[in-house]
């Protein structure tokens, strides 16, 4: 994937623990950003590689309306000579600028938004990325995934609806929806497509589902986590299936933890724990 499908993991390593994330198609330098929520963060970044033409920015794709994944869209999209309007005022940045006009695919409540892709839809990024949205609801209402192959690469892009180990808050939604959005869309995908989340979750999440469930699977994420800062894209949904307590609802470990059976109520019962726990 890394050949064919750069996958620049941060666009440097910014303020926060947000990932923004830059899909490019060799072929053509076509690429979209994913959830630039920092503008300040990530246009200097994207106006140095169009300027170098190492890209030839398309678009902006967003995973759901929060404004940590989708609250940069207006000031991205507002830049025209280095200049921005923020809210009333005139803020004049030499770093921002250049993506005026933008189109801005993502959910239906993303700040500017102006394409909302029906779950299933495909769409081009260059002459070889092909990306299906995948409509996902819980955390977010308008929360969706991106599915992307070029060739026999695979990634897909989470939001906060899946993290590595662990899966977002239903702020929005129930548990049968999260459990329809981990356990029955994002299962469905190859097991060798890599995960690519919205955060950088996955000490905190590998810590609660180590006292769910002590597998050897999750004691190996632990160990991973303890040495690496950063765990996007360095596993796949195959591993997720392994590791994480909140897709192996059917575990008797997990039902017996839960003091539930069946897979919606030990979902929300799992949330409920981790939402609790320290």
């Amino acid at each position: 994937m890394a050949e064919t499908l750069r996958l620049n993991d941060r666009t440097g390593t910014g303020s926060s623990d947000n990932y923004a994330y830059l899909v490019i198609d060799e072929k053509s330098k076509d690429a979209v950003i994913i959830d630039p929520a920092h503008p300040e963060e990530v246009a200097p970044v994207l106006r140095s590689k169009t300027a170098a033409g190492e890209i030839n920015l398309t678009g902006i794709v967003n995973t759901h309306h929060h404004w940590d994944h989708a609250s940069g869209n207006k000031e991205m999209v507002s830049c025209v000579s280095g200049c921005c309007m923020i809210g009333d005022a005139l803020n004049c940045n030499p770093q921002l600028g250049h993506f005026n006009g933008l189109p801005i695919t993502g959910g239906k409540d993303c700040q500017g938004v102006t394409k909302t892709p029906s779950n299933g839809e495909t769409f081009k990024i260059g002459q070889s990325i092909t990306v299906r949205a995948l409509h996902t609801p819980c955390h977010t209402q308008d929360s969706i995934c991106y599915f992307v192959e070029d060739g026999s690469d695979r990634a897909v892009f989470t939001g906060d609806t899946l993290f590595i180990g662990g899966c977002g808050r239903f702020f929005e939604g129930t548990p049968a929806e999260m459990h329809t959005a981990l356990n029955k869309t994002l299962a469905a995908l190859p097991d060798d497509t890599k995960v690519y989340p919205g955060h950088e979750y996955t000490k905190q999440n590998v810590k609660f589902a180590a006292s769910v469930l002590p597998s050897e699977a999750i004691k190996k994420l632990q160990a991973f986590a303890e040495t690496n800062q950063e765990t996007q894209g360095k596993f796949t949904i195959g591993q997720e299936k392994l590791h994480n307590v909140f897709m192996r609802l059917d575990d008797p470990t997990i039902q017996k933890a839960t003091g539930k059976t069946d897979p919606v109520d030990v979902m929300g019962a799992l949330r409920e724990m981790k939402n609790g726990f320290k």
